[in-house]
């Protein structure tokens, strides 16, 4: 559920219209609601009360420090995947003991410092990786917690891009490494290896997946137990889907139904790290329509975002579901096959394709729906493009949660040598 509805025939976040917060900030404009993506966080907080995981959320799906602190100062932890995440948390006011840090790629300087502002743990995706913690941890003379990342190569039924836990993706470690790595670890003498972390991809819609991982997992643990390595935490990571067109999700209460019992059997510490599921349906992207162009075999409405503020729908093909701002009952009877497009010099520069949707005209506004996830942090300058403004809507009011950005802000970093001054 969230709270975009049309009252009237206008369409509305929480209690404000949309078409008012479109004339007032501008387009492109993001647009988030306060309450949707609270509702949604304490309702996974809800389903899985009876083992009080640490609910982290997913910093790189929205990473505005509006939403981290909303979500941190209502008890959420954050899931980070690089040095900027890190300073984002630490900037929004999250505990660092309530940090967890995934990524393939860490670098020293990103290590160190998380090292330094001491986070729960690292979830360590290679020996190589887990090594070079344990080298830096040594400098710092203290003992750094790590996680290892299991890839239990199961099959998460989603797109190939976002599928993280089959074998041949870039994720995690296998089961027989992670036998080998905690059988030795004791000769890693700087870090705790302290818990199990799973991540098999996002976007997923049924439990199966999730239910195939743990009980994998769960027998691992049971193989490790007998040969005397007990752990604190399992990470259940994140990944659960959301509704785009017609997908018919799990709510937070069936997932929970399934997983519990599995969860309960281990006996460790839960984290959780979910992202889309509490961010993806509290935002939207309104855009306005410039020009409505017809050719022999294409009608296309073309808006003013673009795929630099939205890549979603290039990028993965992904489905959006796309609404006009005003929705008069004429609408009903007249509409028309057409092209969502941007102004992007690139054929796939699209919002969506042959939809059939109330027919929109020159100054309209259209709302591209669940676009509060990967949409913004993905976002660019692609064609020397400003990113758009983003807007929280709280019941009646609304608030400016990042400026659009100026064409000085396009060039702030470049700098023409002196040498060319003189050409």
């Amino acid at each position: 559920m969230h709270e975009f509805r049309y009252i009237n025939n206008r369409l509305y976040c929480e209690k404000v219209k949309v078409e008012e917060l479109a004339r007032k900030f501008g387009t492109p404009l993001y647009v988030y609601s306060y309450h949707t993506m609270l509702d949604h966080f304490h309702k996974l907080q809800a389903a899985f009360r009876s083992v009080k995981p640490l609910v982290c959320y997913s910093v790189k799906a929205n990473s505005n420090l509006a939403i981290l602190k909303a979500l941190v100062d209502k008890g959420a932890g954050l899931d980070i995947v690089s040095g900027g995440e890190l300073y984002r948390a630490l900037k929004a006011g999250c505990p660092a003991q309530k940090i967890v840090y995934a990524s393939v790629g860490k670098t020293d300087k990103e290590i160190e410092e998380a090292v330094k502002k001491g986070i729960l743990f690292f979830n360590v995706e290679s020996l190589p990786e887990l090594e070079n913690i344990n080298r830096i941890a040594g400098r710092f003379k203290r003992p750094v917690n790590v996680a290892l990342r299991i890839n239990p190569d199961v099959e998460p039924k989603t797109h190939k891009f976002i599928t993280t836990g089959k074998i041949t993706n870039k994720f995690g470690i296998d089961f027989a490494v992670a036998r080998r790595i905690l059988l030795l670890r004791r000769s890693l003498c700087n870090i705790k290896i302290c818990g199990l972390h799973i991540h098999i991809g996002s976007q997923i819609t049924e439990s199966a997946p999730f239910v195939a991982a743990i009980k994998k997992v769960i027998a691992f643990l049971a193989r490790m137990k007998n040969e005397g390595v007990t752990l604190e935490y399992l990470n259940l990571g994140g990944g659960l889907g959301i509704v785009y067109d017609n997908e018919k999700p799990q709510t937070a209460v069936k997932f929970a139904a399934q997983v519990l019992p599995l969860l309960k059997r281990t006996g460790l510490k839960v984290i959780m790290e979910p992202g889309r599921f509490i961010i993806g349906n509290a935002g939207i992207l309104v855009a306005r329509v410039l020009y409505c162009k017809s050719t022999p075999r294409k009608r296309f409405v073309i808006v003013d975002a673009g795929m630099n503020d939205l890549i979603r729908p290039s990028f993965y093909n992904a489905y959006h579901q796309i609404l006009p701002i005003r929705y008069p009952l004429s609408a009903i009877r007249y509409t028309e096959k057409v092209d969502i497009v941007g102004p992007i010099c690139e054929s796939g520069d699209f919002f969506a394709k042959d939809r059939r949707l109330p027919r929109l005209k020159e100054g309209d506004f259209i709302a591209v729906m669940s676009a509060g996830a990967y949409g913004f942090s993905m976002s660019s300058n692609y064609n020397s493009r400003r990113r758009a403004k983003e807007v929280m809507v709280v019941k009646d009011k609304a608030f400016v949660i990042r400026k659009r950005e100026s064409f000085q802000d396009l060039l702030r970093n470049e700098i023409i040598p002196a040498f060319l001054m003189g050409l």
